[in-house]
């Protein structure tokens, strides 16, 4: 008897991850279903329930957060939202407008992330966990190029639901 050359009847699927989480995805949702209120608010109350040891970060929570590098990509998603909803609304919905707006949005995002990166590098001295300049080029790698590919399939996906959710509510 011959064997089957595929492996997946005894080891089962294999997926491959995306190397993001889908944070990224809910927020850019927000506001594209909800509006620039809806998703700015919405982050608001994500970062300060985080920020009040409500563990919904990726990490925890907690004030000692802010010397985490990944706190203002965490920050970036309130004005990120934002924008996003805000485009998402100006024109008719089609695929293409709510695809632009989540780009958009992730833009500010990792604007933001990069800002608070640079920021976390000049005070190295003072902030204990914060990155040294030496560090910063690979901390941008690592926090903003690696994942980006994933997040682009992420935008696609949101693009998708949003249309087929706004066009369900006849909105």
């Amino acid at each position: 008897m011959t064997s089957l050359p595929w492996t997946w009847p005894v080891q089962g699927v294999r997926s491959y991850s995306l190397g993001v989480t889908y944070q990224i995805g809910a927020v850019l949702l927000t506001g594209c279903m909800g509006g620039p209120n809806a998703g700015l608010l919405s982050q608001i109350a994500y970062v300060l329930l985080g920020l009040a040891w409500v563990p919904v970060f990726a990490q925890g929570g907690g004030w000692n957060y802010l010397t985490e590098p990944s706190f203002g990509y965490l920050l970036g998603f309130i004005p990120g939202s934002w924008l996003c909803g805000w485009l998402a609304f100006r024109k008719r919905t089609n695929l293409e407008s709510l695809a632009f707006s989540s780009l958009c949005g992730l833009v500010v995002i990792h604007l933001c992330g990069l800002v608070y990166l640079g920021g976390l590098s000049l005070f190295h001295p003072v902030v204990r966990q914060s990155i040294p300049l030496s560090s910063l080029p690979t901390a941008i790698f690592n926090y903003s190029v690696i994942p980006f590919p994933g997040q682009l399939i992420i935008i696609c996906a949101v693009a998708l639901m949003a249309l087929i959710l706004r066009r369900l509510m006849f909105y």
